[in-house]
C-alpha cells in the first residue's frame, strides 16, 4: 500500500552542499587526500610562480614582437596588403552576419575575431613593421563586423543564402590573394610568397572543407552493395590509414610531379593540400561508417515500407542521424588536422611553425629564443583548436548529442 505525500518539503530535493563541505569532502577527506591535495596545491603555485616570472622578467619577447606581419602572411608582398586586408573586411561581414542568423556558436566565434583584431591593432610592435594606417585598418574591421550583424536581421537572409555566401567568399579570398593574369587588375603573387597563419589556416580549412564530403562518399562506398566500389572504397581508405601524414607530403611533393605530363606543374602549396585532404578524408570517413553502422537496420525498412528510395533513406534519414553521432570524434580529427600543418614546412612550405623557424634563424641574437618563439606558436595554435573545440560542444548540445 502506498502513501501520498502531501508535504512539499519533503518532496523537495535536498540542497546542493556548500562550499566548505565540497572542500572537505573531495579535496580533504580523510588524511591521504589531504596530503594528495596540499602536494598538488604546492606543485601548482610553484609552477604558476615560475611561468609568471618567465614571461614577465626572464623571456626576450623581441623576436615575436617586432615581426607579427611575418607571422600572419609571411613574405606576402608588402604593397599588396591591401588585398589581405580586404579579405579579413569580407570575413568581418560574414562573421557579423553569421551572429545574428546563427547566434549561439557564431557568437563566440566572432567575439574571438574580433578580439584578434583587437589584440594585433595594439600589438606593441615599431611603428614601420605596423604602421597606423595598418592598426587604423584592424580596428576598422570591428565597425564591419557590427553592420554585418545589423545586415543580418534581414528576412532575405536566410541560412541558406548566408552558406552560399560564405563558400562564395572563400572563393574570393583565393582570388584576392592569388590575383589573375588575364584581366589585369591583381598582379599575380605565387604562394611562395604566402606564409604564416594565413597558410596554416588556408590549408587547414581548405582541407576541411574538401576532406569532409570525399569521407562521406567514401563511407557510404564501403558499405556499398557493389563489391568493385566497396573494394576501392576499402583498399583507399586501409592505405592512407596504414602510412603517415609525412609519407604522403613527400609522396606529392617529390613523387607525383614525376608522374605529370611534362609542362604541368602542381603548385607546392596545392600539392600539400591534395595531400591533408586525402590523409584527413580516410580517417573521416571511418567516422562516418561507425555513424552509419549505429543506426538501427529498422528504420531503413520502415523507410521503405512507406516507398521512399535509397537515395532518399540515405540522404533524408541515415546519414544526418550518423553524421550527428560522430561529431565529437569528426571534429577532433579536424583539430587534430590543424595541428599536422605544422608537418607542410617539412616540404618547404612557410606555416607558421616554419616562419617561426625562419625567424629564430634571421638573426644570430634570436638563436637562443626559441622557447619564446615557439611558446608563442603553441598558443596560437592551443587558441585555435579550442575554439573549435568550443564550436564542437555547442553544436553537440544544441542537437542534443549524448541525451535520449
Amino acid at each position: 500500500m502506498t502513501t501520498a505525500v502531501n508535504n512539499p518539503e519533503e518532496m523537495r530535493p535536498p540542497e546542493p552542499p556548500g562550499l566548505k563541505t565540497w572542500i572537505r569532502k573531495n579535496l580533504f577527506h580523510g588524511w591521504f587526500n589531504s596530503l594528495l591535495t596540499i602536494i598538488s596545491l604546492a606543485l601548482i603555485i610553484v609552477v604558476v610562480i615560475g611561468l609568471f616570472r618567465w614571461i614577465f622578467f626572464v623571456a626576450d619577447w623581441e623576436p615575436v614582437l617586432n615581426f607579427p606581419l611575418i607571422y600572419l602572411v609571411g613574405q606576402y608582398p608588402r604593397e599588396q596588403l591591401w588585398r589581405v586586408g580586404l579579405m579579413f573586411a569580407i570575413y568581418s561581414l560574414m562573421m557579423g552576419l553569421s551572429w545574428r542568423k546563427w547566434s549561439g556558436i557564431m557568437r563566440v566565434l566572432t567575439l574571438t575575431y574580433a578580439g584578434f583584431f583587437v589584440v594585433l591593432a595594439f600589438w606593441p610592435a615599431p611603428i614601420p613593421t605596423l604602421e597606423l594606417w595598418m592598426r587604423a585598418a584592424l580596428l576598422a574591421n570591428l565597425g564591419i563586423i557590427a553592420l554585418g550583424y545589423l545586415i543580418g536581421g534581414s528576412k532575405r537572409l536566410t541560412p541558406r543564402v548566408l552558406l552560399i555566401a560564405w563558400l562564395f567568399s572563400l572563393v574570393v579570398s583565393l582570388f584576392l590573394l592569388y590575383g589573375t593574369p588575364m584581366l589585369g587588375i591583381l598582379t599575380l603573387v605565387p604562394t611562395n610568397e604566402w606564409g604564416g597563419l594565413l597558410v596554416t589556416l588556408l590549408l587547414a580549412i581548405g582541407a576541411i572543407v574538401l576532406s569532409f564530403p570525399l569521407g562521406v562518399l567514401l563511407a557510404l562506398g564501403r558499405r556499398s552493395t557493389l563489391p568493385i566500389i566497396r573494394i576501392i572504397c576499402t583498399i583507399f581508405i586501409e592505405t592512407i590509414r596504414g602510412v603517415p601524414l609525412i609519407s604522403i607530403l613527400f609522396m606529392f611533393s617529390l613523387i607525383v610531379p614525376l608522374l605529370l605530363p611534362t609542362g604541368i606543374r602542381i603548385d607546392r602549396l596545392m600539392r600539400a593540400l591534395i595531400a591533408m585532404t586525402i590523409f584527413s578524408s580516410a580517417y573521416t570517413a571511418e567516422n562516418v561508417r561507425g555513424g552509419l553502422a549505429a543506426i538501427p537496420f529498422g528504420q531503413t525498412e520502415a523507410a521503405k515500407a512507406v516507398g521512399h528510395s535509397n537515395f532518399q533513406i540515405t540522404a533524408l534519414i541515415v546519414l544526418p542521424q550518423a553524421i550527428r553521432l560522430v561529431i565529437p570524434p569528426i571534429v577532433g580529427q579536424f583539430i587534430s588536422l590543424f595541428k599536422d600543418t605544422t608537418l607542410a614546412s617539412a616540404i618547404a612550405v612557410f606555416e607558421l611553425k616554419l616562419v617561426g623557424t625562419s625567424i629564430i634563424n634571421s638573426e644570430p641574437e634570436y638563436l637562443g629564443l626559441q622557447m619564446e618563439v615557439y611558446g608563442f606558436i603553441a598558443v596560437v595554435f592551443w587558441i585555435l583548436s579550442y575554439m573549435m573545440s568550443h564550436a564542437s560542444r555547442r553544436l553537440e548540445s544544441s542537437l542534443g548529442v549524448g541525451e535520449r
